[in-house]
């Protein structure tokens, strides 16, 4: 275990974007240093680090990141070095990395109230692992030690990966939607690497679940995640909200949807499948997002956003993962080389649940 900054090697691998919409470069580049690590920060020597569909939008320029950029904002490693100011983390925690890097501590998202669970929104914070800074895709990485989570022994560094983000985002969207045990929930885009997910955390919690996805693996996914009951999108819009209603008590529709599909469509058929003063939670990022307006306006529907959560909600998601025994689904490469592949199939969308990378394997 490193405690100096002479027994970490002086270069390492990392995947890195140097030109937008161009081809991966794996490389080495300098290893983080301990003389230049901030007061809270760690480095962490990569376990497993995850793909999620935002690293494809850093590749098209959608966040004009600097370049060049190693990507992955879901990553895990092993604690090897520590700033100043690190109080709760020691070298051999197990890490899972939180996205945002050095929040204020001082503007309207940071200071409020707990239960707001705003500071992923801070406005004047270094931005995001793997968007704006150095990302997990390497064989060491800096994580900000205040907004990481030790990851309980009885949860994998493959689980924990795309928790980071996948499953931070979606873990808040069911507490924004307000829908509690017994209550009635839907996801749409159920059997991605989101969804899956979300029906494990929904049914943990008690609630009845209708999965929606237009896939026969995302489908397949849902079902065996748990969802009590599942519907193909690819049938006629009509048809899809009329068996929702036909599921649901006095034929309302669910209370609230978690949408987390990109596809142009599912915005809309959010909606409608919601009842009436209900709730969409929008966690997918598709460039527009288009609904009729009779469906919100006539019918009271909430549309909210939501992002991923702080560090306090993580902890909350990691106890009910390993209290409920809940398991990524995901397919596995084994280390840094992988990891064009991976993009190459998450862009066609030929990924079955998580695209996740083994980073070093002597860690899982």
């Amino acid at each position: 275990m490193a405690s100096s900054e002479e027994e970490l090697p002086s270069e390492m691998l990392a995947v890195q974007v140097v030109n937008y919409n161009a081809p991966l470069a794996i490389q080495k580049v300098p290893t983080p240093t301990i003389s230049k690590l901030g007061p809270h920060d760690l480095i962490l020597r990569t376990a497993v680090a995850s793909l999620c569909h935002t690293d494809l939008m850093v590749l098209a320029g959608v966040f004009g990141s600097t370049l060049p950029i190693t990507m992955s904002h879901e990553g895990t490693g092993v604690v090897v070095a520590k700033g100043e100011a690190v109080r709760d983390f020691k070298p051999g925690d197990r890490v899972m990395t939180g996205i945002k890097l050095h929040a204020c501590g001082k503007c309207v998202n940071c200071t409020a109230p707990p239960d707001r669970n705003w500071s992923q929104y801070c406005l004047e914070s270094d931005g995001a692992t793997g968007i704006k800074s150095d990302g997990a895709f390497a064989e060491y990485h800096v994580a900000d030690s205040r907004e990481s989570c030790v990851v309980p022994d009885a949860v994998s560094f493959v689980t924990a990966a795309p928790l980071a983000c996948a499953g931070l985002t979606v873990y808040r969207a069911l507490a924004v939607s307000g829908v509690e045990a017994g209550g009635w929930l839907a996801i749409v885009g159920a059997g991605g690497g989101l969804g899956h997910f979300g029906v494990r955390f929904a049914k943990a919690k008690g609630i009845n679940v209708v999965a929606v996805d237009a896939r026969d693996a995302g489908l397949e996914i849902a079902r065996a995640a748990g969802a009590d009951h599942v519907l193909d999108a690819r049938q006629p819009k009509t048809s899809v909200v009329a068996q929702v209603r036909n599921l649901t008590p006095d034929g309302l529709g669910v209370e609230a949807t978690v949408n987390v599909s990109d596809h142009p469509s599912t915005a809309a058929l959010s909606v409608a499948i919601t009842r009436t003063h209900g709730t969409v939670v929008q966690a997918a990022q598709p460039e527009e997002i288009t609904v009729p307006f009779q469906d919100v306006v006539l019918r009271d529907v909430t549309i909210k956003g939501t992002m991923y959560g702080d560090c306090d909600t993580a902890r909350e998601m990691l106890d009910v993962v390993a209290r409920h025994d809940i398991r990524a689904e995901t397919q596995v490469f084994n280390g840094l080389g992988e990891v064009p592949k991976m993009v190459e199939l998450l862009e066609k969308g030929d990924v079955k649940g998580k695209a996740v990378c083994v980073v070093d394997g002597t860690l899982v």
